[in-house]
């Protein structure tokens, strides 16, 4: 067999079925041999989104996979690789190389220099006999530890070398999990039955691990409240009653209250990473327990009193037998949780005038309020996109069952929620995967909801459609009075029915409902569908401090 055979072999024997992919390489008729399936994309950022989205839906039980040719190829997939780093999203990258002769030439792009940072490994074929043993350490870089993007580049002169036999030893790799140190967790659990006020912080890491049940025994067995990471949404159920919602840029009310008042920080599966938009815990000086699987994030951000190094569901496990030890028959009772509903639904309340709006142009929180009305969230899979359709959705969807959201907002391009619905519905057909996106956004990657059209892909795209960049009111005053800076147009519903996709225009807070519900019906038929919904300039969000004014609009400028 020759090289690029070896690599779809060994993609098949790993379970792989759908192969994310851009011309020109010949990486898509081998896979096409063994029966993985092709889905061209029409920028290869998306094509990796896609593979992202296809992997965290999965747990990363499932990688996802993205080949595509070197040069431009391998420049257009860097801001989805960078994303897919930021979110520790176990895909596989496989581009295509410069011959071995000029790669190292200047004036090529040197992908071991340019991607390293941005990955968990890298490897390149420069030997054929050994494309097996650098697949199995490229899985093996997937699958175990911390998660995240890994590349294998295979050089044009090598794909069509034979490889020898040794890649008929190839088997699939296995995935290996360890608990923590039995000191650590008793001085842990120690600290959870004594703190006046712990609140947990989940991750990510917890929806790989599957470990929500985990999660929620631990939280009802001391009555703890739990939030999540934006990456960890849905990482516990937001309909429980010790749910906090999520914790980033934008929080519920609940959340402010409790972080405020917390003396003990319990972070389950989460790096703790600052930055201005996912900062999980600014400025916190409390006492903290900080459970990862990877000993780089320990101590990076904060003091830590206790650090247990392990696999979220086991230290899940382990924390519950200890905690189990030291109360006995002792229960505790539920002033946690009646706590948490009295100020929840104060900030509901004080939010019910957006919710429940029937001003026209819509307020997204309309739209949003109307989805969860009409669509049950078992049912669905959401994510959203950069800007404003983030800050305005995380606080207030609730996530009820692991893996239904897929949030992020680190790195990430605007555009980057299209790519990430489509590798999702991939990853589970069963599901309504929707994403919700701005105007400016679809500017970036809409021409891929062709890519859902063409590929049979049924998939929810809604279009937040203000005709402006809401979120940059503030901060572009002056050239936007004097030169129309942050004005954008389009119809949206027009261009998607143009790709061939089923669309539709809203333009009253009454027709959202039924609006989304045909959405769903027409996806369930095997169509993909876009909803734009023309909304107003919403500049309020749920952030950390009080409520946030909005900007007012006089004449299309800001005020």
């Amino acid at each position: 067999m020759v090289v690029m055979d070896v690599i779809a072999d060994c993609l098949k024997r790993e379970g792989v079925s759908t192969l994310f992919c851009y011309p020109t390489t010949p990486m898509i008729e081998a896979a096409a041999a063994v029966g993985i399936r092709p889905v061209v994309c029409r920028q290869e950022r998306v094509g990796v989104d896609m593979a992202t989205g296809f992997a965290r839906v999965s747990n990363g039980r499932r990688f996802g996979v993205f080949t595509m040719q070197y040069g431009p190829g391998l420049e257009n997939a860097f801001p989805g690789v960078a994303s897919a780093h930021s979110d520790s999203a176990p895909i596989l990258v496989l581009p295509l190389g410069h011959t071995r002769d000029v790669a190292q030439v200047y004036g090529h792009l040197r992908s071991c220099q340019a991607f390293t940072p941005v990955t968990r490994s890298f490897e390149q074929i420069t030997v054929p006999g050994e494309t097996g043993a650098i697949m199995r350490r490229a899985l093996g870089a997937l699958r175990n530890g911390r998660r995240g993007p890994v590349m294998v580049e295979i050089p044009r002169d090598v794909l069509r070398e034979e490889a020898g036999e040794r890649h008929r030893e190839y088997r699939p790799v296995a995935s290996v999990r360890a608990a923590a140190d039995e000191r650590d967790v008793d001085a842990a659990a120690r600290m959870l039955v004594e703190a006046k006020c712990a609140v947990a912080l989940a991750g990510q890491g917890v929806l790989y691990a599957e470990a929500s049940a985990e999660l929620v025994e631990l939280a009802e067995l001391l009555q703890m409240p739990v939030a999540s990471t934006v990456n960890g949404k849905s990482a516990f159920p937001e309909n429980h009653g010790l749910s906090l919602g999520c914790n980033g840029v934008v929080l519920t009310g609940h959340g402010r209250h409790f972080f405020g008042k917390a003396d003990l920080m319990f972070g389950i599966g989460t790096s703790l990473t600052p930055h201005f938009l996912m900062n999980p815990i600014p400025g916190y000086r409390g006492k903290l327990i900080h459970a990862t699987n990877d000993s780089a994030d320990l101590y990076k951000a904060y003091e830590t009193d206790v650090a247990l190094l392990g696999d979220a569901k086991l230290v899940l496990r382990q924390l519950i037998e200890a905690v189990r030890d030291r109360l006995g028959n002792r229960k505790r009772d539920g002033a946690v949780a009646h706590e948490i509903a009295r100020v929840r639904d104060e900030w509901i309340a004080s939010w019910q005038r957006k919710l429940a709006s029937d001003e026209v142009p819509i307020t997204p929180y309309r739209a949003l309020a109307e989805f969860m009305r009409v669509i049950p969230p078992g049912d669905a899979i959401v994510t959203h996109d950069s800007g404003s359709p983030r800050d305005q959705i995380l606080p207030f969807y609730k996530a009820t069952v692991p893996n239904s959201y897929i949030g992020w907002g680190k790195s990430h391009a605007l555009g980057t929620g299209l790519g990430l619905a489509i590798g999702a519905k991939v990853a589970a057909p069963d599901k309504f995967c929707v994403n919700f996106m701005g105007d400016a956004a679809f500017g970036m990657t809409g021409l891929d909801f062709e890519t859902a059209v063409r590929s049979r892909i049924p998939i929810l795209t809604v279009v937040l459609n203000n005709s402006l960049m809401a979120i940059e009111i503030q901060h572009m005053k002056l050239s936007h009075e004097r030169f129309g800076t942050i004005d954008i147009g389009g119809n949206y519903a027009n261009i998607a029915r143009e790709l061939g996709g089923w669309s539709e225009r809203v333009e009253h807070p009454s027709q959202l409902g039924d609006a989304f519900l045909r959405a769903r019906r027409q996806t369930e038929e095997g169509r993909a569908t876009l909803l734009e919904i023309v909304t107003s300039a919403e500049t309020e969000f749920s952030h950390r401090k009080a409520t946030a004014k909005p900007v007012e609009q006089k004449g299309g400028v800001a005020t």
